[in-house]
């Protein structure tokens, strides 16, 4: 058995290291991991592995685990050892897991289709990404639909927290919302649900040259332009960005090129996060990171739990079903497979109509 870990100083560096099989207590249960998916928005949580506290949820395992780290990835875990007496092996869950072949899970707050893990290191970290869903329990489960999941209802549930933001803040005076790397799929689950919203905004891509064809053929932008003619983009209009990129020299143009017309800027991924960190000629003031737990957790107590998972949840299915006529899933075989294409992805090199899953 091995796990997947990047050195957390220089993110292109990573090493498999040799695991050896877990015991359990009493209340636990060991999850094999069955297949995880591993796209942009993983890097986006080593970027801010520190900052984010990311890298706490699994603490490494081999030698000088201070330098090493392992990025968090949503996938299925099947439970084949259990001490706690409301899950069964057999149970079938959904949720954050290490890029390796099993963990151990301390359930509490068990109901009929969920759980957290209580174990006591991750007491203090961001409670949504404790929450495990016994999938075998929900009407309708599919485990054909298991990669479509992976790849996309995590990342267009924070494209409905976008959306809500904007919304509940009526778009910042906004007459146009320009969405910075147009192709990432959290970018494209926040256009169809603008595009499906007669309140909003007409809606901006921008897109590199390479990918400007595929953004376009989605249908979901009122226009479409690439990074080499932001100048083409409508000053006059009052404006939100939303950047998944961190490409500070695009943004810093964008700002420009708008001057006081850039109401609002929500700092969200980081698809070019290996660019240089300059703010020269960034409206910082009207610059905000965007981090989805904390507005997930304002809405539950705003609407209660039911509630929000109620329009999320339809949210997620309507734009999750509008990608599905474009997504490609490409399978990896176990963690030795995603350690061969970790470099393309990091180098953002992988088709925008791609998703990667590794399957254990």
């Amino acid at each position: 058995m091995q796990e997947f870990q990047t050195n957390k100083k220089n993110l292109n560096q990573t090493r498999l290291v040799d695991t050896t099989a877990q015991t359990i207590r009493d209340g636990q249960v060991l999850a094999k991991v069955d297949r995880f998916a591993f796209t942009a928005n993983n890097i986006t949580y080593a970027v801010m592995g520190n900052q984010l506290r990311y890298w706490q949820f699994f603490p490494p395992n081999g030698d000088h685990p201070e330098e090493w780290g392992i990025i968090p990835v949503w996938g299925f875990a099947d439970v084949v050892e259990s001490k706690c007496d409301e899950l069964a092996v057999g149970e079938r869950v959904f949720g954050y897991f290490p890029p390796a072949h099993e963990l151990v899970l301390t359930p509490a707050k068990i109901s009929s289709t969920t759980f957290i893990d209580a174990s006591e290191h991750r007491a203090h970290l961001p409670p949504g990404y404790n929450a495990y869903r016994r999938v075998l329990n929900e009407p309708g489960y599919d485990r054909a639909n298991d990669a479509e999941r992976m790849l996309l209802f995590v990342l267009h549930l924070t494209s409905f927290c976008i959306h809500d933001m904007l919304q509940s803040n009526d778009w910042f005076g906004a007459k146009q919302v320009v969405i910075i790397s147009a192709s990432s799929k959290t970018s494209t689950g926040l256009a169809y649900g603008l595009a499906g919203d007669k309140q909003a905004p007409r809606v901006v891509g921008l897109t590199s040259k390479r990918n400007s064809e595929f953004v376009t053929s989605l249908g979901a932008y009122d226009e479409v332009h690439t990074y080499q003619d932001i100048t083409q983009i409508d000053a006059d209009k009052p404006t939100v960005i939303i950047d998944m990129s961190a490409n500070t020299e695009v943004l810093s143009a964008l700002h420009n090129h708008l001057g006081d017309n850039m109401r609002y800027t929500s700092n969200v991924g980081l698809t070019h996060w290996d660019e240089p960190r300059s703010t020269d000629g960034i409206n910082q003031e009207r610059s905000h990171q965007f981090f989805a737990p904390s507005v997930i957790q304002q809405r539950m107590k705003d609407w209660g739990a039911e509630e929000f998972s109620k329009r999320s949840t339809e949210y997620v299915m309507r734009t999750s079903s509008k990608s599905r006529a474009w997504l490609q899933v490409k399978e990896l075989d176990g963690v030795q497979g995603l350690a061969d294409v970790y470099a393309d992805v990091c180098d953002g090199k992988i088709a925008a109509d791609q998703g990667l899953v590794v399957v254990m």
